[in-house]
């Protein structure tokens, strides 16, 4: 089957706590599999990274462990008790050991996770792909592709021809897959879990040992045969002949295809989003305060310095700087946000679209368009290149979320399709090669600077393609050069903490102070 982006699943999302998504909230998603796969009766966790990704030098600092354990936890991304999930997985009376050892992983983003009871013990391998995405790729030495967005029933037996050909005499369902490896199996993969009377007849069976039920992690399901109406930029073109639709509405279109909702719920999905990053953004211009974390309310300043006419003129600007400032400072307090497309580039999108649409006096239905034109831009960069600074550096968050933005802002504007397709291209053109590199392996700086950047990059493109600058390479072609250069960037230079400015003197510094006992110096800053 294949899998398309959904703009819920890929591109706008998760509602998440935590510095990354590709830490946080992908882990949290993994453990909770992990959860189902033991059937919740954990005793003891073994997590293993391979020396050669970047989990292995930043998994503590950047938030893998918190969401590994409250996903085992059976816990939301936003939970509020995630930043002690340690010490509440102690209490449930779970161990928990991690280590890096060489486990053969391909990618950098590669999770082996051991799972054990006085009855049994389970094994899973999952790789997070950016921006809160998932794929398991192996259960018990058996090669699989899960992405979290179906419910999945696995029958565990010694005679697993049996099993798949009574199920498929049952009902119909998405996928049935045998897999005879290190432990026999059958792979259910469906919409719903099959009914009870299913099970009782499979438990009935003799050679099946016992059931296991995965939940989906993701809001928009995957389903058999799912088709969509185009997924590249030359192709929404096509679809568009004749019917002259806004990038918004296209959005719309492909959504509603993709997750088999009406054009009103893909909206009011939006409209929803809309209010938590709207709410985020208040939230961190009240001021925030979290102990361990580099940066105190920057955008508290910024509001004093404005107040007094301190600043370069330019109120739009100012302004969306102030919001992308509060956002980020809010994600770096365990605050409530939502990835856009990923926890690390939060701010930029949000604090570029709200921002204008209140310098412009706009109503809350022009920025839940502007966001799904947003949207689909993302879709296009998710499926032929990455969201992920572990694969693709900050080009693939940062400059991303640039290129989403400046379409977006374009629609806002008036402007037209064709103009809002050329401010992604430049925005984008103008963010190659940017390399992902935290000072002090946590997700602020210059983090903070770079969504700024893709921000105000935002702004100038849309600027420029609603004054109808060339933008002379398509996007289809942009987003295919992000990913050849993405694969060419060192590993070093890919959020491992082992390359640019990570470590300077002064990172490493920062890094010490912040991880020995005394942080009184950072909380006072």
């Amino acid at each position: 089957m294949k899998n398309y982006p959904s703009i819920f699943n890929d591109v706008i999302g998760p509602v998440m706590r935590g510095p990354s998504s590709s830490h946080c909230a992908a882990s949290l998603r993994i453990a909770r599999l992990c959860r189902d796969l033991i059937g919740g009766n954990i005793k003891n966790i073994l997590i293993e990274f391979d020396p050669n990704g970047s989990l292995a030098t930043t998994h503590k600092d950047q938030g893998s462990d918190m969401g590994l354990f409250g996903g085992f936890l059976g816990w939301n991304a936003d939970d509020e008790r995630l930043p002690e999930s340690e010490k509440y997985l102690s209490e449930a009376g779970i161990s928990v050991a991690i280590e890096i050892r060489d486990i053969g992983a391909d990618h950098p983003n590669t999770y082996q996770i051991t799972l054990s009871n006085e009855n049994e013990t389970r094994r899973l391998t999952a790789i997070s792909m950016g921006g809160g995405m998932i794929e398991v790729i192996e259960i018990d030495g058996a090669k699989v592709s899960n992405a979290g967005d179906f419910f999945v029933t696995l029958v565990y037996c010694q005679n697993a021809d049996e099993v798949a050909a009574m199920v498929r005499a049952k009902a119909e369902f998405d996928e049935i897959v045998i897999h005879q490896d290190d432990l026999e199996f059958v792979e259910i993969k469906s919409q719903t879990f099959p009914d009870e009377a299913i099970f009782d007849q499979l438990l009935a069976l003799e050679s099946v040992l016992f059931i296991r039920k995965l939940h989906p992690v993701l809001p928009i399901m995957s389903r058999r045969n799912l088709q969509v109406p185009f997924i590249t930029c030359a192709e929404m073109l096509d679809y568009n002949e004749g019917k002259n639709l806004n990038l918004w509405e296209l959005a719309v279109h492909y959504e509603s295809a993709r997750g088999n909702i009406s054009h009103t719920e893909v909206f009011e999905k939006m409209r929803a989003i809309v209010r938590i990053m709207d709410n985020a953004i208040k939230i961190g211009l009240k001021g925030t305060h979290y102990a361990d974390r580099i940066l105190g309310s920057q955008s508290l300043q910024f509001q004093e310095q404005l107040s007094n006419n301190r600043l370069i003129g330019g109120n739009a600007n100012n302004l969306i700087i102030m919001y992308v400032s509060a956002m980020m400072e809010v994600k770096s307090s365990m605050g409530v946000i939502v990835a856009a497309p990923t926890a690390g580039s939060c701010g930029a999108l949000p604090g570029a679209v709200i921002g204008t649409a209140q310098s412009l006096n706009l109503p809350e239905d022009e920025v839940v368009k502007a966001m799904l034109a947003a949207g689909m831009i993302g879709v296009f960069i998710t499926a032929h290149a990455t969201f992920a600074a572990e694969v693709g550096g900050c080009m693939a968050e940062t400059g991303a979320g640039a290129g989403m933005a400046a379409a977006a802002i374009v629609g806002m504007a008036g402007g037209t399709l064709k103009q809002s397709i050329g401010a992604a291209s430049l925005a984008l053109q103008n963010s190659l090669g940017l390399i992902c590199d935290p000072i002090g392996n946590r997700v602020e700086a210059p983090c903070l600077g770079r969504n700024v950047m893709a921000a105000t990059n935002a702004v100038s493109c849309a600027n420029m393609a609603l004054s109808d600058y060339r933008y002379l390479i398509p996007l289809d072609e942009v987003i295919d050069t992000m990913k050849a250069v993405g694969d060419q960037i060192h590993h070093t230079l890919r959020c491992t903490n082992l390359g640019g400015l990570s470590i300077t003197r002064a990172a490493k510094k920062i890094e010490a102070d912040l991880n020995a006992e005394g942080q009184a110096f950072f909380k006072s800053c």
